[in-house]
């Protein structure tokens, strides 16, 4: 296993952090995460448990499509976009912007289906109370260094998440309203019958 060289421009700290993970899967979604986020923040960690999580829980494959539901904004979708190819743009990442460390993944539909086996996956601070530094991050009651907290999810592993079965509703591919618009004359899709653009 090469060594993580991106972590040197974070700090010794993080690097020896990153010494105690002998999984050599996660180390390797590790080097790949950090260029494409910026830095090994402690949401786009809990990113990378919960996709080993629901891998697991739903037997997905490498090379196997994932549609992902993240409900923040915040680091949590990074890890998805750039090791399971699921982008807003393919349809792969939806975003609810809850402020919540939840994510909901299933497979791909087969045609016809009309609901598809899928797993929610929280942070259940229930159980991060059990690992008082990680706590303290994510009740945010005090500044703590991502190094701390990333070293006490290593620790927790799976610990710290509760999750759930779902049927995830397979969505309907309906036809484009392509209009006019009547204020700016740009072409735009409208869902409501709208013949007024979002923009004007």
């Amino acid at each position: 296993m090469k060594k993580l060289l991106i972590f040197f421009k974070i700090g010794d700290k993080m690097d020896k952090i990153i010494a105690k993970i002998d999984d050599p899967e996660m180390l390797s979604q590790i080097d790949k995460v950090v260029p494409f986020h910026g830095y090994l923040s402690t949401g786009a960690f809990i990113g990378l448990q919960m996709l080993k999580i629901a891998c697991r829980l739903l037997d997905i494959n490498e090379n196997e499509r994932i549609f992902v539901t993240c409900e923040t904004l915040n680091c949590l979708p990074d890890p998805f976009q750039i090791l399971r190819g699921s982008t807003i743009g393919n349809k792969g990442l939806k975003i609810l912007d809850y402020d919540k460390m939840a994510v909901t993944i299933n497979k791909g539909a087969e045609p016809g289906q009309s609901h598809i086996k899928g797993v929610r996956i929280f942070l259940d601070p229930a159980k991060t109370v059990k690992y008082p530094v990680f706590h303290a991050w994510y009740m945010n009651e005090r500044k703590v260094p991502h190094e701390e907290a990333i070293s006490e999810l290593i620790k927790a592993g799976d610990a710290v998440y509760t999750w759930e079965f779902i049927e995830v509703p397979v969505p309907v591919k309906a036809k484009k309203d392509v209009r006019l618009c009547a204020v700016c004359g740009e072409s735009f899709i409208s869902k409501d019958g709208s013949d007024t653009c979002k923009g004007c």
